[in-house]
């Protein structure tokens, strides 16, 4: 589930470009804060099932001006005897875009696991260092060097928000790189087209631009999930729609603050 709605954030950054990829940032600032609530579908029934935060800070990183984003997804009380989640993702990230760290604490269950990603921009070229522990406490690690961008879930995040999507047609894919702990996988977004969309409560409605995040299994194209951003400056993800293992889901976006532009989608 937490991997579902990070990948659904991640939906407009596709460029291959030189490594560093830097980009301008335009939609999001200092103190940014965007609430999220989970639902199931539970025998034809949707019902809560926990709930998600995203936020994002100034920070320093080596001497060097940069933005730290945090992703904290939880479970709720009712869930927790079932099957209990408490992760939290962290990136760190130039104020152009450029992933710097990534660390992504996944307690799910009774198992717990740690990823992290450190990039190194030396001679022109994107250099990581992946570190992977796993639910025993046995860590891997390897290092992996390109001439392409490489990014992580919490850095492309951000990036995808910051990208112009005015030139996309109905039916495009895009292709991008995205790093964890121990792999880094090929995935890709089919644009859908624009829609105008009601949030849970029905009193609520933005202007969104629609893709389908898709993943490649036994040969097969699989759309893993369907999300709505809104077709505005911010390009905020207001509402996800998943296919899971188990069955389906949903995240709604409930809350905003601290946004860096006008929020013109909203209709109602």
């Amino acid at each position: 589930m937490k991997r579902i709605i990070t990948l659904a954030l991640l939906v407009l950054c596709m460029l291959n470009v030189q490594a560093q990829c830097p980009l301008k940032n335009t939609a999001f600032q200092d103190g940014e804060k965007i609430g999220y609530e989970l639902y199931f579908n539970w025998k034809f029934v949707w019902v809560k099932a926990g709930s998600a935060i995203f936020l994002t800070n100034k920070t320093v990183h080596k001497g060097q001006d940069a933005f730290r984003s945090y992703l904290i997804t939880r479970t709720s009380k009712s869930l927790d005897n079932y099957f209990m989640m408490r992760d939290t993702l962290t990136g760190v990230f130039t104020t152009e875009n450029v992933p710097l760290y990534y660390k992504k604490s996944a307690f799910e269950g009774k198992k717990y696991r740690k990823d992290e990603v450190w990039y190194d921009y030396s001679g022109g070229r994107v250099s990581l260092t992946q570190r992977y522990q796993n639910p025993a406490g046995q860590v891997t690690s390897q290092k992996h060097t390109s001439d392409d961008c490489i990014y992580d879930m919490m850095s492309l995040m951000q990036r995808a928000r910051n990208m112009n999507v005015d030139d996309f047609k109905k039916g495009q894919k895009k292709y991008f790189k995205m790093a964890d702990g121990d792999d880094i996988d090929d995935v890709f977004v089919i644009y859908k087209g624009k829609e105008t969309i009601s949030m849970k409560s029905g009193n609520t409605k933005y202007k969104c631009l629609v893709f389908s995040f898709m993943e490649t299994e036994g040969g097969k194209d699989k759309e893993i999930i369907r999300f709505f951003i809104t077709d505005d400056a911010n390009h905020l993800p207001v509402r996800l729609d998943m296919n899971l293992k188990f069955g389906s889901a949903k995240a709604y976006m409930i809350s905003s603050s601290g946004l860096k532009n006008p929020n013109t989608a909203k209709t109602k």
